[in-house]
């Protein structure tokens, strides 16, 4: 009985000091700004170095891709949870051919920025790159929300004003308690969680044309949660769910045609 007494409890305070550990650590686990892929794809578009005001000692670097702010709607990219902006050039590499104006930010604590990222703050960031397009004559009505992974929260967030042109969700999850219960099913997540990027709940209160993009084979956030996303979104919505696309989807000809599709339409 003794034996019993000393693994139960040795057993218990291994599991607190578990779940300590991921309260303590768990923004470091979310934010990944040092987990670089895809860094060997060339950029083949011009933009132009921004930096965005977001607090008074903190200004995030961005790539603007100006061709025509007044005639042509100006794409707000949010990128996910890992790398920094040139992860992303095989999709500007993309979709620098649309006819869109296009800005991505890179979150603070990412690229070289200064700051920590969190839930607040990614907002707060996003916000004040809306506002900056806005002191540059760019309407919320020609602007339309882009959230990769991570991001789709940021952008989810923002359609709730529901006076942008439209939104899309490449990869989306239910919430980060969702997905965080895949990876730690033992822990008290709802206990533990600071930053919640609850979108299933903020979701049907969106108005805004929405096209939700999800692999089928996502080994990261499952397909399933994306499927959510869409059931619950309102009309008028759109989908794309590739067969056999994991969470870093397949820019080819396919997910181009249905972005043009719902551009086109809004």
């Amino acid at each position: 009985m003794k034996y019993f007494y000393i693994i139960f409890f040795s057993a218990i305070a291994i599991y607190l000091l578990l779940a300590i550990f991921i309260y303590l650590n768990q923004r470091n686990l979310l934010y990944l700004p040092s987990e670089n892929k895809y860094l060997d794809n060339p950029i083949e578009f011009n933009y132009e170095e921004v930096f965005i005001k977001v607090e008074n000692q903190i200004k995030l670097k961005a790539w603007f891709i100006k061709k025509d702010l007044k005639k042509l709607k100006t794409l707000v990219f949010f990128h996910g949870n890992a790398g920094n902006l040139h992860n992303r050039s095989y999709k500007l590499n993309k979709l620098k051919n649309l006819d869109l104006n296009i800005i991505i930010l890179s979150w603070r604590g990412f690229s070289g920025n200064p700051g920590k990222p969190s839930e607040d703050n990614l907002y707060n960031d996003a916000k004040k790159t809306v506002a900056w397009l806005n002191e540059n004559g760019v309407n919320k009505k020609n602007i339309i929300l882009y959230g990769e992974s991570l991001g789709t929260g940021v952008a989810v967030e923002l359609g709730l004003e529901n006076s942008y042109g439209g939104i899309i969700l490449e990869s989306p999850y239910t919430s980060i308690e969702n997905a965080a219960k895949i990876y730690y099913p033992y822990l008290p997540i709802k206990l533990l969680l600071k930053d919640k990027f609850d979108s299933e709940s903020k979701i049907k209160k969106i108005k805004i044309p929405i096209l939700v993009m999800h692999g089928k084979q996502d080994t990261i956030i499952p397909f399933y949660m994306g499927k959510k996303i869409f059931d619950t979104a309102n009309e008028p919505k759109y989908d794309y769910f590739p067969d056999e696309d994991d969470h870093m989807m397949e820019y080819n000809e396919n997910l181009l045609n249905a972005l043009t599709k719902f551009l086109n339409s809004i």
